[in-house]
């Protein structure tokens, strides 16, 4: 059972995992449960964090938050889309483009942009079809957003994935509200 995984605090998180986490937790206010759980294995997390970082630098916020938003409703994945909703309204994209996004509905979306329509579509795609055979819609994506974005969504993909198996196995709950929930202050 997911309650069997000790829930560790920051203190008890390894000085590299400590390091990685610390200015994420003094802006969030708390250490979240996935990281409290994922701290086991603090040489696979602090890259994993990393490879976070560099995604932010790779793309505009606006596609990562595409794609965040894209993978974390397609997972069922409430615990990151909670967040990415507050994230992406903090950034200042809004309620409605928020929704637009989890519509999951990129043909004919006049809310979102040509290139936020190209990454949802091709990150609705390659995880339906487990990325086989979707070279066509790659293409796309490359000649919407080239082939560097590009490859940053491919890694984007496995970054938001992996989360969702971890925090889906684990059965954990959201930390904070949906913004669209009557308990957001959002």
């Amino acid at each position: 059972m997911a309650d069997r995984i000790q829930r560790l605090s920051f203190e008890e998180l390894a000085p590299k995992a400590q390091a990685v986490l610390d200015a994420r937790v003094k802006r969030l206010g708390y250490l979240g449960e996935f990281f409290r759980c994922a701290g086991h294995q603090p040489t696979v997390l602090v890259p994993f964090m990393e490879m976070t970082e560099a995604l932010k630098k790779a793309l505009p916020d606006r596609l990562t938050e595409t794609g965040a938003l894209t993978i974390a409703s397609l997972m069922s994945n409430d615990y990151e889309r909670h967040q990415h909703e507050r994230l992406s309204v903090r950034l200042g994209f809004g309620h409605d483009w928020v929704a637009a996004i989890e519509r999951l509905e990129p043909d004919g979306n006049d809310a979102l942009s040509p290139d936020e329509r190209a990454v949802q579509r091709f990150v609705m795609i390659a995880i339906e079809r487990k990325a086989i055979g979707v070279g066509a819609e790659l293409d796309a994506l490359i000649d919407a957003i080239g082939s560097d974005q590009a490859i940053a969504i491919l890694f984007l993909i496995g970054r938001y994935i992996t989360h969702a198996l971890i925090v889906n196995a684990l059965e954990l709950a959201p930390p904070v509200p949906s913004i669209f929930s009557k308990e957001s202050d959002l």
